[in-house]
């Protein structure tokens, strides 16, 4: 059980790491190379379907990971955190909006310029989620769906995060070409980002490991 000093900084560390996050997601969209993959099948069915926003669809996806951590984690699932994870899911909203606010006065000319943007939203969102997992204390429901099948599979979390990120980018595309007949809000950028978010967390949490021992020498 954590004691009260450790949950204020749990939390502390995963609402930073929710806005570095959002903060990757605005570098992401203003790159205009395709919206990240958890938000890609929101997006694509909100292009499809007028009866939700796409903020409406992506909470309803929220919902969907949230209903499977329950199923995969069964009595092991911490209801505290998922009733958290819920309302989170709207504040990550919010977040994403100011971030994207933050950074509207910047200039994205030419497709060089894109593919910076891209990779550095990548580089930023990977870092936030990072920073959520070390919190310890909650995740949005897409990444802690990731976690909780990491737990029960026994397989390394970056390497589900890439395969469900492929799975959305997969979906995305079949919705967008079966009912818009071309691909929109999935483009190259998506591709890239499934695999390299997970990829630089790896890379993250080598760089911690390595400084943590370095520490623990002296």
């Amino acid at each position: 059980m954590q004691n009260k000093k450790d949950l204020i900084r749990g939390y502390a560390l995963f609402l930073i790491g929710l806005f570095i996050a959002s903060m990757g997601v605005a570098f992401s969209t203003k790159a205009g190379l395709g919206t990240s993959p958890v938000a890609s099948v929101p997006y694509s069915v909100s292009l499809v379907s007028r009866l939700l926003t796409f903020g409406g669809w992506l909470n309803l996806l929220s919902v969907i990971q949230i209903i499977t951590q329950v199923a995969v984690l069964k009595c092991k699932c911490n209801y505290v955190e998922i009733a958290v994870q819920t309302v989170l899911a709207f504040v990550y909203g919010y977040l994403t909006n100011l971030s994207i606010w933050l950074i509207r006065g910047i200039t994205v000319s030419g497709y060089p310029m894109q593919f910076v943007f891209m990779l550095l939203g990548c580089v930023i969102l990977a870092l936030g989620i990072w920073v959520q997992l070390k919190g310890g204390v909650a995740m949005l429901p897409g990444e802690a769906m990731n976690r909780a099948i990491s737990k029960v599979t026994g397989r390394r979390y970056e390497n589900i995060k890439i395969l469900f990120d492929i799975l959305y980018i997969a979906l995305s595309a079949v919705i967008c070409l079966v009912f818009l007949g071309k691909l929109q809000g999935v483009r190259e950028g998506s591709i890239i980002a499934a695999f390299a978010v997970g990829s630089i967390i790896k890379v993250y949490n080598k760089l911690f490991d390595k400084l943590t021992e370095r520490k623990g020498e002296h």
